[in-house]
């Protein structure tokens, strides 16, 4: 991924409106973030901690999506997969999120929801940059180029229903 500016992550969202991306937590460490290892910009809002965001290419534009947390989350003593990288994860750190759908059908309060690495770190997961706390990714047969292109597929399908 390209490295992205604040403006250009505000101009990004397509289910909230102007003024809600506008007072949204933008990172204040876009520069250091490691763009050529993301697949989607992520991030949880530090004031907020029922909020995320992630921020994606989409069709040759950018495509900013807003996401809810469940205001109390189970601890779970299994692990959850991420539905996006396949990392799984013990406890909270999958997370169903949702998203408003944009347009009319979000107006009318229609959603769709995904279960994602709490972190928003699946790029970094797949990539082997990072590793979930205990243990690590399952051995899978596909290479790691393969891997990186069904976790695009998977955020681009995600990413369309949103757009519904």
């Amino acid at each position: 991924m390209k490295q992205l500016t604040e403006q250009a992550i505000r101009a990004s969202f397509v289910n909230c409106s102007k003024g809600e991306a506008k007072r949204l937590a933008v990172p204040r460490d876009l520069t250091d973030r490691p763009w050529e290892d993301l697949d989607f910009l992520g991030w949880r809002d530090p004031g907020a901690p029922e909020r995320s965001y992630i921020v994606a290419e989409h069709d040759g534009g950018l495509v900013g999506v807003a996401l809810r947390l469940p205001t109390q989350q189970r601890g779970f003593l299994q692990r959850s997969m991420c539905s996006l990288c396949l990392t799984t994860h013990p406890g909270t750190g999958v997370s169903l999120m949702t998203a408003r759908r944009a347009g009319e059908a979000g107006r009318q309060n229609n959603s769709v929801g995904v279960h994602i690495c709490a972190d928003l770190a699946c790029s970094l997961y797949v990539r082997g940059l990072k590793s979930p706390d205990p243990g690590g990714r399952m051995e899978e047969s596909l290479s790691m180029e393969e891997q990186i292109e069904r976790t695009r597929g998977k955020l681009a399908d995600f990413v369309a229903k949103v757009l519904l």
